[in-house]
């Protein structure tokens, strides 16, 4: 979202059980990497299913800031890309708005270059840190300048000759990985990324299917090793883009609170780096069927039929914060309606999301009527399964910090608590879900939108 963009408030009611079958837009991780790699690789490549997101869009400026040719053409966009290593200097500062994942994997891709390339953002962004991905690139020979600290604005420039390095990731994050394999593609030999934990991996089959020469060793541990050989030819490919489970998970949940709730969601990523919400919902018995799983375009995608469930608290293991962590807002006010208390450990990752994700929900939550507590790192819910007393009867509003996760999962909560809940801010949802209030509505949830 643009900082000068009008607020728009958002109310959610009380509303009656939400049915019907609906496609979620393309997966957001995916979508980023399809034009940065489109847009890299020679020849041209297809992508059908591209989420049509702020985030997303902005990303694709970028490529085409940089020399690649975008278009959408019927319900696909075709990208002619530059060729590996032949990327242009851009002319004007590149403008992220609000996207992390766009600012920090091309941080790595175009920061190698022997050219300044000026990183912006807006208000959001530029308070969000960049240093996790800025270090290891300082190490390959990347300058960096920044107005303060390792935030936007910021500009990089290359050496003429740009070193490998062997790069073992201080936490798990799938931004720093592609960033350090993205910046790889122009640095000759092999740049090798080490990662504790596995994160989400669409970058490592998405460069493989372009043709980057790849491997990867999981050690017994589950310490995971790839190694990228430098400079070598990307092909234009074919991409399909499965749906974002990371938007599911709001229909998802309000069919699993919401009373007489019968829908499904189709086309789903299940990427098992992806699927951390489904599993922690099933162990709270939670009714979801994965219907018709298959493969596509080297993703495991399925059907979702979700029905109302009634819901009991678990302690959320550390372990799967990687495979979740954009999903513990919207898994808080699942939690707000289970029976028990409901621990999530390893969250210090929402420190530094699009707001302070953990206090932001903290305040969310407690301005609604949800008992909860928190640590630097954990989050307590203690719910309220009949949903009495949650809510705002007052008309007070979340305040969503730009921040367009936390506006949908309070919009979600408004469905099943007794008074409504309110939003300061519903336009910022565009950043990745522009379909959510139609989508929403057209299962029958009740959300107004001034």
């Amino acid at each position: 979202m643009s900082q000068d963009a009008a607020s728009k408030p958002a109310i959610a009611r009380k509303s009656a059980g939400l049915s019907g079958t609906v496609r979620i837009p393309g997966d957001k991780s995916i979508s980023h990497r399809a034009l940065i790699l489109g847009g890299l690789a020679s020849g041209k490549t297809r992508i059908s299913g591209l989420l049509e997101g702020e985030d997303v869009l902005n990303t694709g400026k970028a490529m085409q800031a940089m020399g690649a040719v975008i278009c959408k053409e019927g319900d696909a966009w075709t990208v002619s890309g530059t060729g590996n290593g032949a990327l242009l200097a851009p002319e004007v500062p590149l403008d992220f708005g609000n996207s992390g994942t766009g600012a920090r994997l091309i941080m790595g891709l175009a920061g190698v270059y022997d050219f300044d390339t000026v990183f912006t953002g807006d208000a959001s962004l530029s308070r969000r840190p960049m240093g996790r991905v800025l270090d290891p690139l300082r190490r390959m020979g990347v300058q960096v300048k920044a107005v303060e600290g390792d935030r936007l604005p910021i500009m990089l420039r290359g050496p003429e000759t740009p070193a490998p390095t062997r790069y073992t990731l201080p936490v798990a994050s799938a931004q720093v990985k592609s960033a350090l394999l993205l910046a790889g593609l122009n640095v000759p030999g092999a740049t090798t990324v080490i990662e504790p934990a596995i994160t989400r991996d669409h970058t490592e089959k998405m460069l493989a299917g372009f043709g980057a020469e790849l491997s990867i060793k999981t050690d017994k541990d589950g310490t995971r090793t790839i190694q990228l050989q430098g400079r070598g030819k990307l092909t234009g490919q074919i991409v399909d883009v499965p749906g974002d489970p990371s938007s599911a998970a709001f229909p998802l949940v309000a069919a699993l609170l919401v009373p007489g709730s019968d829908i499904t969601i189709s086309n789903v990523l299940m990427n098992q780096t992806r699927t951390g919400l489904i599993l922690t919902l099933q162990e709270m018995g939670a009714d979801i069927e994965i219907v018709d799983p298959r493969l596509a375009g080297g993703e495991d995608i399925a059907d979702l039929r979700v029905r109302h469930s009634e819901l009991t608290g678990v302690s959320v293991p550390t372990e799967r914060a990687p495979s979740m962590i954009d999903e513990y807002p919207v898994l808080a006010v699942a939690a707000a309606f289970a029976k028990g208390r409901t621990v999530m450990n390893g969250l210090q990752e929402l420190r530094v999301k699009e707001s302070d994700r953990l206090a932001t929900v903290v305040e969310g939550l407690k301005l609604n009527g949800v008992q909860c507590e928190e640590g630097n790192d954990w989050l307590s819910v203690t719910g309220r399964p009949d949903g009495k007393g949650l809510g705002n009867a007052a008309g007070e509003q979340v305040i969503t910090h730009l921040d367009h996760r936390i506006a949908m999962s309070f919009l979600v909560m408004g469905l099943a608590s007794e008074h409504p809940v309110g939003i300061d801010d519903g336009s910022v949802i565009a950043t990745s879900f522009p379909q959510f209030m139609g989508l929403m509505e057209s299962l029958g949830a009740k959300i107004e939108q001034a």
